[in-house]
């Protein structure tokens, strides 16, 4: 966590640090980023840093944290506005373009999502990723029980087990405008609109065939 000095800067400040750090992570990782770029991209002391965190992880776990939380506040639209009375693959489709559109407009964001799921060592992957993972878990759970609750998906649904299939799939379809291959025979990028959203809907058919009420 942040300490104290951290929480007494600026929010100016306290956000130069923070696109510092995505930046230079997004770029390199984390456990090759050089903490000498984020210091000087930030404008502040490197010992600042230590002042700021307890440690390295720390200061990881805060970037892919925040990061995390920057992509909530854009898909909260999308999570909240979720009522039930139209088709629940509609909703997801357009979800997911919306994701998509997101992370092709916000190389930062895709870069720490990168880098969050891309992490070699362990000790950083865990510090990285369990946060995030709770994070979107916790936003993605609610539009789930909506949907059951609107008897869109089945009210016998396993709902973790679609769960675990978003938070696997959402990582990977941020990072495609990087890595257009990613999406395979069925193109999600660098295509017309309307195919764009087809396509989406390909992928979002037999994702929810079992789920469906």
């Amino acid at each position: 966590m942040p300490t104290a000095t951290w929480h007494g800067l600026s929010p100016a400040r306290r956000e130069r640090v923070l696109i510092a750090a995505m930046d230079e992570f997004g770029t390199h990782g984390y456990s090759t980023g050089s903490l000498n770029v984020i210091a000087r991209e930030a404008g502040v002391a490197k010992g600042s840093l230590f002042q700021y965190f307890a440690g390295k992880l720390d200061l990881f776990t805060y970037v892919a944290e925040q990061t995390s939380v920057r992509v909530y506040q854009h898909m909260q639209p999308w999570l909240d506005a979720y009522d039930g009375s139209r088709d629940f693959s509609a909703h997801l489709t357009e979800s997911v373009e919306a994701w998509i559109t997101y992370f092709a407009e916000h190389p930062l964001e895709r870069g720490i999502t990168a880098a969050t799921n891309m992490e070699m060592d362990p000790a950083v992957r865990t510090a990285v990723r369990t946060p995030v993972n709770d994070l979107y878990a916790a936003a993605l759970h609610p539009l789930l029980v909506k949907a059951v609750e609107a008897n869109r998906l089945h009210k016998e649904a396993d709902l973790d087990a679609l769960l675990s299939l978003l938070l696997v799939l959402l990582p990977h379809l941020a990072l495609l405008t990087h890595a257009p291959a990613l999406s395979g025979p069925v193109p999600l990028v660098n295509v017309a609109p309307e195919v764009r959203r087809r396509n989406i809907e390909r992928l979002i058919t037999p994702l929810l065939a079992g789920f469906l009420a």
